[in-house]
């Protein structure tokens, strides 16, 4: 048996009295792999029963809470009580050694369309479309539909609560509706809901209020936690500083991890290029001792992830590294990183249970990012 070094196999008690094995976690990512009315797949299940049992948090691809929130195809829903028996069959498979599963949790809000949503137009905070090709204008929320919206994240709490979850991630961040209602692109309005920066935190806040009070009510200790984008590069558009102080308040919520959405780990503002501080170095400096950062982005090597825990940085997630490696962990802890796989080759599509739409999304959204290790011309079959 090897002597562990590495800070990142430590464990780590969350404010909630729940203990993390270890602070690598798996981050959300799309899979497009559910029925179209939103149930798990097999396929799914398998995909994510591949990646448990080593990282010591999975937290699943964004599941939508109510009809209007689907944001493409193949997504995986939290929309309703039918969903429970397949939402208990993916938190089961999830829960291997010692893994917690997280449901994550979100609306796309106006990042969508209208084909996603057979026929019904987008909604968002305003009718402010999103700046990128082809984006349709949504329809402004009702005072009674944001209301109903955040009701929603609650019940889909509830929902993960009993599929047996350990805890849900509130995404808001990705420029999907939790981020539009904070944003002053996409948030126009007038009433409670928008205007001042103080009146834009009203919808996460009052999201992740009503989750905690499901929560509460559990009969186990159940995990909430918060996914934000620092900066938009829209004008108007959020601020670091407006970030800052939603942060501050978040710091006096009982959410238990607050996991910061980046491209690069160590990136600094994408508004002032001359910035070059990595944004969570400043985030650090207002969040609460007791509250953990979770850091994503392109972290692949044990000494790149081991680094973060160097800067003070709580939990560390690994997002295409786990499609390619999926024992990225059990192989650390066994002193074999030898072993571990940095390229994806067409030819493990199997072993990986990596389904047709995951490989086209890998192959197109981001390809740039997750290079395959054959030659360019196989990316053309």
């Amino acid at each position: 048996m090897i002597t562990l070094t590495y800070q990142f196999l430590e464990p780590y008690t969350l404010r909630n009295g729940v203990t993390i094995a270890n602070r690598v976690a798996m981050s959300p990512m799309t899979e497009q792999s559910s029925f179209e009315d939103g149930t798990i797949t097999n396929d799914e299940i398998d995909y994510y029963r591949l990646r448990a049992g080593g990282v010591g948090m999975l937290i699943t691809g964004c599941a939508y809470v109510n009809p209007l929130g689907k944001g493409y195809e193949g997504e995986l829903s939290a929309a309703d009580r039918s969903m429970l028996p397949g939402l208990s069959r993916l938190a089961q498979g999830i829960k291997a050694g010692p893994t917690k599963a997280i449901l994550q949790v979100f609306s796309a809000g106006r990042m969508t369309s209208t084909a996603v949503l057979r026929g019904q137009q987008p909604v968002s905070a305003s009718a402010v479309a999103p700046l990128r090709p082809n984006a349709e204008t949504p329809r402004a929320l009702t005072t009674a539909e944001v209301e109903q919206t955040i009701q929603d994240f609650a019940n889909a709490t509830q929902l993960a609560i009993d599929a047996g979850f350990d805890g849900v991630e509130l995404h808001g961040a990705n420029t999907y509706l939790m981020q539009q209602f904070f944003s002053p692109h996409s948030n126009r309005r007038t009433d409670r809901f928008g205007g001042s920066l103080s009146k834009r935190m009203t919808f996460p806040l009052a999201v992740v209020d009503a989750c905690a009070n499901v929560i509460a009510k559990a009969d186990r200790p159940f995990i909430l936690g918060y996914r934000i984008s620092p900066e938009e590069r829209e004008e108007p558009g959020i601020r670091l500083a407006d970030t800052l102080e939603l942060i501050k308040l978040l710091n006096y919520k009982p959410i238990d991890y607050l996991h910061i959405s980046l491209a690069d780990a160590w990136a600094g503002s994408i508004v002032d290029r001359s910035e070059a501080t990595p944004i969570f170095q400043k985030i650090q400096a207002v969040v609460a001792d007791d509250l953990p950062l979770m850091v994503v982005g392109h972290l692949a090597t044990p000494s790149q992830v081991e680094q973060l825990m160097s800067d003070g940085v709580q939990f560390a997630a690994l997002g295409r590294e786990l499609i390619r490696e999926p024992k990225w962990v059990q192989k650390v802890i066994a002193g074999d990183e030898r072993a571990i796989r940095y390229t994806f080759s067409l030819a493990d599509l199997d072993e990986l249970k990596v389904t047709p739409p995951l490989l086209h999304f890998l192959r197109t959204t981001f390809k740039k990012g997750f290079p395959l290790s054959t030659d360019e011309q196989q990316l053309k079959l």
